[in-house]
């Protein structure tokens, strides 16, 4: 195959935000090619993500990143229209509210004063203010929440992706129903990656957007990446008196729920040491029965009766370093970019890694946001950048 200025390893969100950013930057002189291996995406983290879009972190970068992308995708029409047709890309603006007792309060208080020294819009809400805003909570043994009032709901994660793709391509940047099998490295630099179909692609640059198998893919170009399949299963229910004005609602044990439509999606992630390596796709509903129902019920008594409608799981691509995304360049293979281990938050800062792999390719260096701390140089190191908020 004909030589490329970038190959893109994984088409869904991330790689397809990268590959738009590159065609839209260059003004489509960068001569892109994206391989994914299922074209359908049925099975990829994007499609089976509930889609959240917040400023909630603890980490200042996320929150820059994720207020880039709130603003994106609320402007989506702007930048992802292709031949007058604007993408279906909605944001519902129902806010995220951090729930705490005695014990998480000091470090919710911490988290909010950084959003709000960088310009998030969240506020803090004590037991009593809780109570009058959201008259169906259980605030008895509540010490103050955290309430994202503006950028902060969810979208469609399909359709988030689909836009990105089709402006890629509407660019200049081709895509290929195929897999990278092997790379072929001489020095500090990868020269060709090679695919299943037998093809050999010589390449200036190879950007890793593989999702839950990211650390396959580095490990073809002889890297090591702390990024692993974690399983996240995501329950749909319905509720025969369901309270309104519900926002994406995280309780102190770190149980989730936010509506869709007329009914209400919920989850909840592991202990660390439950959470083991994994990539099928079985669903056990145990977990909703042991664990996510009774806090619900708890917190929220109309969710005393529910009925479960249906389930799905997906995976998180996790960086068991510090949870953060690594982004940029090996420093010993200076053409291979990182852009993995988001650790659930991937979609929401999809805008912000795209452009900001963009940039690194194109002008060598951050011109927006500056995201030097989550390079894989702390990998080397072993110095974690850690983030609390995640969901």
């Amino acid at each position: 195959m004909e030589r490329r200025d970038v190959v893109i390893v994984g088409g869904a969100v991330i790689g397809s935000a990268v590959a738009y950013f590159l065609a839209a930057q260059s003004a489509g002189r960068c001569n892109v090619l994206v391989v994914e291996k299922d074209p359908t995406y049925a099975d990829c983290a994007t499609s089976r993500s509930v889609g959240g879009i917040r400023q909630q972190f603890s980490t200042p970068e996320n929150i820059e990143m994720s207020k880039f992308g709130a603003a994106f995708v609320k402007h989506a029409d702007d930048y992802l229209t292709v031949d007058g047709e604007k993408p279906t890309v909605p944001f519902v603006e129902g806010g995220y509210l951090f729930l705490a007792t005695a014990a998480g309060l000091p470090v919710l208080r911490q988290n909010h004063a950084l959003q709000r020294e960088l310009g998030a819009d969240t506020v803090m809400l004590d037991p009593d203010e809780l109570h009058r805003r959201f008259p169906w909570l259980n605030v008895a043994d509540l010490a103050g929440g955290c309430l994202g009032v503006t950028d902060e709901g969810w979208t469609d994660p399909y359709g988030l992706m689909q836009a990105f793709r089709r402006k890629a391509r509407a660019l200049g940047a081709t895509y290929v129903h195929d897999e990278v099998v092997a790379m072929e490295r001489s020095g500090n630099r990868v020269d060709a990656v090679r695919l299943k179909s037998g093809n050999s692609v010589p390449c200036g640059s190879v950007v890793n957007a593989a999702g839950m198998v990211a650390a396959d893919v580095a490990a073809m170009a002889g890297l090591d990446l702390p990024v692993r399949p974690r399983k996240r299963f995501v329950y749909v229910f319905q509720c025969r008196e369901a309270p309104a004005g519900v926002p994406l609602t995280i309780d102190p044990t770190g149980v989730y729920v936010r509506p869709e439509g007329t009914s209400f999606l919920c989850g909840v992630s592991p202990p660390e040491d439950e959470d083991p390596d994994c990539t099928d796709f079985e669903i056990d509903d145990r977990l909703f029965e042991a664990v996510i129902w009774p806090t619900l019920a708890h917190r929220v008594p109309a969710f005393e009766a529910i009925k479960l409608a249906r389930s799905w799981a997906g995976h998180y691509d996790y960086n068991t370093l510090d949870r953060n995304v690594i982004l940029g360049p090996h420093p010993a293979v200076a053409n291979f970019y990182f852009v993995n281990g988001f650790s659930g938050h991937g979609l929401q800062q999809s805008p912000a890694a795209g452009r900001a792999i963009a940039e690194l390719i194109l002008h060598g260096s951050y011109r927006t946001i500056d995201l030097g701390r989550f390079s894989y140089d702390r990998v080397t190191r072993n110095e974690p950048l850690p983030e609390l908020n995640v969901v």
